[in-house]
């Protein structure tokens, strides 16, 4: 575990923040029933922050650029821009599935420390709405609830 904590950190400062997503993925495995130290949550955090960070960058350029070439009437680059948009918000989708499944099925449940809980609330808000942010109509919707539900049960859980 401690490995793969120095890993995720050597990673961090190289850049290369898809392995320092594996790196961290393999610290919450290897924590089993029991909380991740608030190093490895925040390193946990930044891992994430970062790889869909640019994913969000690329989205927005992107979308903007698909615009300008439908407002310019050039259907065939509107076209590729909307096929590249489709494998961003592909590339998306499956970053927030993972880091919302450890969330659920792993973190949220294990948070014994009210800090560490509403750490992993929030975050599980955050997700949700950048799921929100290029999902359309009924997908939006239910990411726009699930962001509200897990930012109100961060705010609610110092008091439960």
């Amino acid at each position: 575990r401690e490995e793969m904590v120095y890993m995720a950190k050597l990673a961090e400062q190289a850049e290369r923040y898809e392995e320092m997503v594996e790196f961290m993925e393999k610290v919450v495995a290897a924590a089993g029933t029991g909380e991740l130290t608030v190093e490895e949550r925040n390193l946990l955090s930044v891992a994430y922050k970062n790889v869909i960070g640019a994913r969000r960058a690329s989205w927005r350029i992107v979308s903007s650029i698909e615009q300008k070439e439908e407002g310019r009437g050039a259907a065939g680059h509107a076209a590729a821009a909307r096929g590249y948009r489709a494998l961003v918000e592909a590339e998306l989708s499956n970053i927030c599935a993972g880091i919302l499944r450890l969330l659920d099925e792993r973190l949220v449940p294990a948070a014994v420390a009210v800090d560490a809980k509403v750490f992993y609330l929030k975050m599980k808000g955050d997700y949700h709405r950048y799921l929100a942010e290029f999902k359309s109509a009924a997908e939006r919707k239910d990411a726009a609830d699930s962001t509200l539900g897990a930012y109100q049960a961060a705010q609610v859980s110092p008091y439960l």
